[in-house]
């Protein structure tokens, strides 16, 4: 069942890595997985964005046209969305160095999984005020790195220890993609794809 397990992530995260690891349900169900939590983030900021405007501190409330919201709402789906198998083939393509033999959907899974707190901070975008993002962020961001080092060495079947330096690779990795994915935005703005707001 498609997001099956995402309750089970916030309730009780490590039994819930142990009946991943038990059932792996194929890459069609990780990818399904992805692309619909993926949409949390991009339909909340496209409808916060171009219909509620965000409010930075003082001043007025800062608003996009539908169209530049629309635009780049889906340019965070795309991003998110390849962030993710990004992180998947690196895990993947780390897993020798730990003595680990996953397969690319092992991988995938624990990308998508990991990623999913991080998704679901989307919501947050129906209250935009930006300390307010930032505070619920910044808990998605934790929980998400609580869950990649709880779930690392259970579907990578390796030992704890090693299932510790394994994930502070991946999250090297990740902050690694996060700066590559921002520098990307800021040569797309330069090219003049970037916001256009309401006057």
């Amino acid at each position: 069942m498609i997001l099956n397990h995402l309750w089970g992530l916030y309730t009780h995260p490590k039994e819930e890595w142990h009946s991943i690891e038990q059932r792996h349900e194929g890459i069609g169900q990780s990818l399904t997985h992805i692309l619909i939590v993926a949409l949390v983030p991009a339909l909340c900021a496209y409808y916060s964005a171009a219909h509620l405007g965000w409010s930075i501190g003082v001043g007025d409330l800062i608003k996009l046209t539908e169209q530049s919201a629309l635009l780049m709402s889906a340019a965070m789906y795309v991003a998110l969305v390849a962030g993710v198998f990004a992180l998947a083939y690196l895990i993947h393509w780390m897993a020798q160095t730990f003595d680990a033999n996953p397969s690319f959907t092992q991988s995938l899974e624990l990308a998508a999984y990991t990623a999913t707190p991080l998704f679901m901070v989307g919501f947050a975008a129906f209250y935009p005020v930006l300390w307010f993002v930032m505070m619920v962020g910044l808990v998605g961001l934790t929980y998400s790195v609580y869950l990649l080092y709880s779930g690392t060495p259970i579907i990578m079947n390796i030992p704890e220890e090693k299932g510790f330096i394994y994930s502070s690779s991946v999250v090297t990795c990740g902050l690694v993609l996060l700066v590559i994915i921002m520098a990307a935005s800021v040569i797309l703005w330069s090219m003049g794809l970037g916001p256009v707001y309401m006057s």
